[in-house]
């Protein structure tokens, strides 16, 4: 069957704009070109649309989407259950966030005691979900199943003091690399400062430390845009920066 933009736009629920959109950048280009001059759709790209919309629902970029879809070792049922995994996965979350807040509801009546580390569950969970989502498959393979399935345990065992200390670390962090970053000198008192921090903040996640890990770890920073980006957010070459006061300080 084939469809008009205005057919398929209403059939997936989007503006004809986005089609349109979709069609410029080269993600999703009509089957054929009516005498009149109209976008056509066939079933392949009413399947592919339908694959565009899962991977926006889980906020992947278009740009990565486009990648994924014209590779050639993309395969259709594959893809549909790791979109199936991913949903049942934020099903989850967003039943325990619900039970959250009908227990805080409840404990605000009286009705019930709500613990702190209940009053964290589905936050902690969330946490958990989005590292595995955006560095599951590459931490997987580099420190193995069971390791990263002991610092998930390790997240969401978290005590209400723990998070608060982690979110101030975290922050403390941030700022001292920065500012070290910027001065330039990875072998400053600050910069040694600063992967202090780091290590403290990696035995947060960590059920094992080791020097070892700990370079491979700066390696991937440098090496992988995803966490490159994190650091580049902070200052302009940070990860590289950060990955050379490590080198120093272990």
């Amino acid at each position: 069957m084939e469809y008009s933009i205005s057919k398929l736009a209403k059939l997936a629920g989007v503006t004809t704009r986005t089609l349109r959109y979709y069609d410029e950048i080269g993600l999703l280009t009509p089957v054929r070109i009516s005498s009149k001059g109209y976008r056509i759709y066939g079933q392949e790209e009413v399947d592919r649309l339908q694959q565009i919309l899962f991977y926006r629902e889980l906020a992947v970029p278009l740009e990565e989407i486009k990648r994924i879809l014209s590779s050639e070792s993309f395969n259709r049922e594959r893809e549909l259950q790791s979109h199936l995994s991913s949903l049942i996965a934020k099903r989850e979350q967003l039943d325990m966030l619900i039970s959250n807040v009908e227990k805080s509801i409840k404990a605000e009546r009286g009705e019930i005691i709500m613990s702190d580390k209940e009053k964290f569950e589905g936050f902690l969970k969330k946490l958990v979900d989005d590292n595995e989502k955006k560095y599951g498959e590459e931490i997987r393979a580099k420190y193995g199943d069971k390791s990263v399935e002991r610092s998930n345990k390790k997240i969401i065992g978290m005590r209400k003091e723990d998070y608060e200390e982690l979110e101030k670390l975290t922050a403390e962090l941030n700022q001292t690399l920065k500012k070290a970053c910027e001065e330039g000198d990875p072998a400053s008192e600050l910069a040694q400062k600063a992967c202090e921090l780091h290590k403290k903040w990696l035995c947060f996640y960590w059920t094992d430390y080791s020097k070892e890990a700990h370079k491979q770890l700066a390696e991937t920073y440098v090496n992988d845009p995803r966490f490159t980006q994190y650091y580049e957010n902070l200052a302009s070459g940070c990860a590289e920066f950060l990955r050379d006061a490590l080198d120093i300080y272990l």
